[in-house]
């Protein structure tokens, strides 16, 4: 309570209204595999987080194309995960996550720059952030010579790299605070700056053109060879970046030996070098070693599942493209148990391995329970987007994963008509059709099960055709309920923290019953229950009825919510009969 200690006017602030909930945002995805690129989960106790992408550009950048990975053994090289991320946006989706899952034996390249023998604490390398066989690329390193003036070298930066005359005449100078000193010797007397600068003086910087194997580059300008210049080559391209863009797009890092100094990393980089048309020195250090490694077993799925934990706006999770891989069914049930975990509020998005048959299809189902989980089938056609003209060992098509589609159509139907809305009856809008045609006689026999077909519609094109969930509870049959009821919960979970430790009796009991009634009547309002009126709509009840003595001598406020959710009209009947002229009613 305020205390009133001295006579005098006060003016509080207080609130005479219930607070109000507001709902999370349901179409936030979450995927998991092998990618190009990128930063990953190396074990249990990484701290690795994702990223938010936006736009397929944002995924190519931190994660790579679509360009076809290397895995050893029998598995398949298509790229499904980017694929699936390209399908995600084209289908309607816009806020991403991906987290990389890495098999064994995956490698990083890297690239010799000192010469054979050299010891670790004399030897200079360029190396691969990350593994993957895109690391197999190649580093430009050219050498800039900028003629200064008296002024100029003054103003130089700490570090900066000096070199005078030509010929057999050239000395190397580096600058440590205000004067410059012989870079064979930084500890030498000083030299007298008016002096250099009588002997056609230039400054030496560095430009890195970093070029991975898929073509793309990243360069870095203006690099100091001293450990004292401020854009220093070993920090600009660090490890262990200490910016965030840094550490998720900068694909190579050099190392530097502890006592390399200005002059030999100079020396080392440029070993061998030739002079390029524009009078520069070039040297080009070609990266090897780098290796994709195996497809992800379930373990690495688990680790990279690990990373979205902390995340609490993801609301769907699948896996492209992991139903191609030897351990399946481990995924799918890693993927289902990360959709299960408490206060996850997510629903995973699975598929079933291509090629199979509806009846091979039917039994696969038999293998999933869950009502955090929907199956859909078959693979989806589309262009192959890595075909070229004249090359006909690239195929045009390309059979992909359905989960992708599907994630981007749950956020497109969750923006243009609302979670509660099933998300079927709903155009593929990148198909150019299906791997298998589902007709109506199979879609009988897998649809009772939870399967989710995908299917061609004359006159109505290619459409996802099943919004049922994995399970065999009979109370948990749709995928709309699923997700509703994550959005609900998940909503009221976050909307009522502030009622946590406050005094629990009837004034906070009837505060947490107009809150939630409150936000009921709004989805209700929106269309999202049934009744035509609120009392057939929901029911709030938090008083003694819900709470006994020892839940309140325990610290417990127990609240009981009933809603009248609404279901999918999947059997639209119509009955007809024949009736006569004098008929009546």
């Amino acid at each position: 309570m305020p205390e009133y200690l001295a006579p005098g006017v006060y003016v509080e602030e207080t609130s005479f209204r219930a607070k109000s909930i507001e709902g999370v945002g349901t179409s936030t995805t979450a995927f998991v595999g092998p990618t190009r690129k990128g930063p990953f989960r190396a074990n249990s106790d990484d701290q690795e987080v994702p990223e938010l992408l936006t736009s397929f550009g944002d995924f190519e950048r931190i994660y790579g194309g679509i360009s076809d990975l290397a895995l050893s053994g029998p598995s398949p090289d298509t790229n499904y995960l980017a694929h699936a991320v390209r399908a995600f946006y084209n289908e309607g989706g816009s806020r991403l996550y991906v987290s990389r899952a890495v098999g064994a034996g995956a490698a990083t390249a890297s690239g010799q720059v000192s010469a054979d023998g050299t010891a670790a604490d004399e030897a200079v390398h360029f190396v691969a952030r990350f593994p993957g066989s895109i690391g197999n690329g190649q580093v430009v390193v050219r050498e800039q010579r900028a003629p200064v003036a008296l002024t100029a070298m003054a103003n130089a930066p700490t570090g900066s790299l000096l070199v005078t005359g030509a010929g057999a005449g050239t000395a190397f100078h580096v600058k440590v605070g205000n004067n410059w000193h012989p870079a064979t010797d930084p500890s030498a007397a000083a030299e007298v700056a008016t002096a250099l600068a009588a002997d056609t003086p230039r400054l030496v910087s560095l430009l890195v053109v970093a070029i991975d194997a898929d073509g793309e580059d990243l360069s870095f300008d203006g690099l100091g060879f001293d450990r004292g210049h401020p854009t220093w080559v070993g920090h600009v391209m660090s490890a262990t970046p200490a910016r965030r863009a840094d550490h998720l797009q900068n694909m190579f890092a050099i190392t530097i030996g502890a006592n390399v100094s200005a002059l030999e990393l100079r020396n080392a980089l440029f070993t061998g070098a030739v002079t390029n048309a524009a009078g520069e020195l070039e040297r080009v250090v070609a990266l090897i070693g780098g290796l994709d490694g195996a497809a992800p077993v379930a373990a690495n799925y688990a680790l990279a599942l690990g990373e979205l934990s902390g995340l609490e706006d993801i609301s769907i999770v699948a896996a492209p493209g992991s139903s191609a891989y030897a351990e399946a069914q481990a995924i799918n049930n890693v993927v289902i148990s990360h959709a299960e975990s408490r206060r996850a509020y997510r629903i995973a998005v699975l598929d079933l391995p291509r090629d199979q048959t509806p009846g091979q299809a039917r039994t696969l189902r038999g293998l999933i329970d869950s009502r955090y989980a929907a199956v859909y089938y078959p693979w989806v056609v589309v262009p192959n987007p890595l075909a070229r003209p004249g090359r006909e060992d690239i195929p045009r098509e390309l059979a992909l994963p359905p989960s992708g589609f599907v994630s981007g159509i749950y956020a497109r139907n969750d923006v243009e008509r609302g979670v509660w809305k099933a998300p079927a009856n709903e155009v593929v809008r990148g198909a150019l059709r299906f791997e298998l045609d589902i007709n109506f006689a199979q879609q009988e026999m897998l649809n009772p099960v939870g399967v989710n077909c995908l299917r061609y519609l004359s006159g109505r094109g290619f459409r996802v055709w099943g919004a049922r969930l994995a399970s065999s509870d009979p109370e948990w049959k749709y995928v709309n309920v699923r997700r509703y009821f994550n959005y609900l919960e998940s909503s009221i979970d976050r909307g009522t923290q502030w009622a946590v430790f406050e005094p629990n009796g009837e004034r906070l009991w009837a505060n947490v019953r107009q809150t939630i009634s409150d936000y009921l009547y709004n989805e209700w309002r929106n269309g999202a229950l049934l009744g035509t009126k609120t009392e057939e709509a929901y029911f709030v009840r938090c008083d003694r009825s819900t709470m006994t003595q020892n839940d309140l001598d325990n610290g417990r406020l127990v609240c009981l919510i009933g809603v009248a959710v609404i279901k999918p009209a999947e059997f639209v009947i119509f009955r007809i009969g024949q009736k006569t002229a004098d008929a009546r009613a």
